[in-house]
């Protein structure tokens, strides 16, 4: 098996599809020995930043010219793209230039399969194969000599970051209520949501970005035992939080997979979005529990209609969310110990 010096592995966004590529991340350091350098999107840099198996995070803004020199300049041997889209084209075509300072470094893409993911989301036919996209990351990462060490998914917390629950009022025990999702047909109705958090009488703490600021206040007004803890933290502070929740009640979004990082029990509510896309909780050896706690409408024939989500129902009826059941919903979550 070639050796490898230096490798680049390439993932551009967002929070979700990040946390999941670092399985491959740790078995490329810990198995091949090599210097890792990871390529993003600056608004994701600090997702890694802590990660003791990256020795370099490199950022772009728009596009490769801010840091083409650096890439061509870095001498890489492999190359592993995890994003599959015409910017990674650009990336590798750089670096296999003709008249580049270092040869041509060997490069592995991740299979995307939109053919598969168009039929399941357009005409209902399941061509996805039954792996999860952790384990076709992992498959492209292969050809460099590594293997799948079973750990699952890692999320490193600065110490700064730490969270101090008493410092800021939150008692030990409680629920972290994910109320955020980038499409609105992936998320439970705010009236659905404030259900939840009426009727549960743990304390439950409410995690989202900025823009779920107001929603939580309105969510938490009124009920003691709520905390509104959105846009009050930045990424590594709202997954501090997940990390000391009892349990984590999430929709299909970057929170769920930072909460399989740290193997916390997971309530996932799929709206939709659906698991066969092979983006449900990544939790190696406990495939069983995961799969018994998801919340979705299996009876629907127009589920999913899409890969990544809308901003209202394309029907008009919103079934996968509205047929959703609280009740059961918050059954789950207090049968958890």
């Amino acid at each position: 098996m070639r050796q490898f010096k230096k490798i680049l592995i390439v993932r551009f966004s967002s929070i979700g599809d990040i946390v999941l590529t670092t399985p491959v991340i740790r078995c490329v350091k810990e198995q091949t020995g090599a210097e890792v350098h990871f390529l993003t999107k600056a608004p994701f840099a600090s997702i890694l930043e802590a990660n003791p198996h990256v020795d370099r995070v490199i950022s772009i803004r728009k596009d490769l010219s801010e840091v083409a020199k650096q890439l061509a300049e870095a001498g890489y041997d492999g190359c592993i793209d995890l994003h599959g889209n015409l910017r990674t084209l650009e990336l590798k075509a750089r670096l296999a230039q003709p008249f580049a300072p270092h040869p041509r470094p060997r490069t592995k893409t991740f299979d995307k399969l939109n053919y598969e993911k168009f039929l399941l989301t357009r005409f209902k036919i399941d061509r996805m194969p039954d792996v999860h996209i952790v384990q076709r990351y992992l498959a492209a990462a292969a050809p460099f000599g590594v293997v799948d060490d079973g750990k699952g998914l890692d999320y490193f917390i600065p110490e700064k970051d730490r969270v101090d629950l008493k410092e800021v009022g939150i008692p030990n025990r409680y629920v972290a209520f994910v109320i955020g999702a980038a499409h609105a047909t992936k998320r439970l109705t705010e009236a659905q949501m404030r259900e939840f958090c009426e009727d549960h009488d743990e304390a439950i703490v409410l995690l989202g970005g900025p823009a779920e600021r107001e929603i939580g206040a309105r969510l938490s007004a009124g009920l003691d035992h709520v905390s509104n803890a959105c846009g009050a933290f930045n990424l590594a502070g709202s997954a501090d939080l997940v990390r000391q929740a009892r349990v984590v009640l999430t929709h299909d979004t970057g929170l769920m997979h930072v909460a399989a990082a740290f193997k916390k029990p997971i309530v996932s509510v799929w709206g939709n979005t659906v698991p066969a896309l092979g983006m449900y909780p990544y939790l190696p050896g406990q495939e069983g529990l995961e799969k018994e706690r998801r919340q979705e409408i299996l009876d629907l024939d127009c589920r999913p209609c899409s890969k990544i989500g809308f901003q209202k129902c394309p029907r008009g009826h919103f079934s996968c969310i509205k047929k959703q059941s609280i009740r059961e919903i918050r059954r789950v979550v207090k049968s958890i110990d």
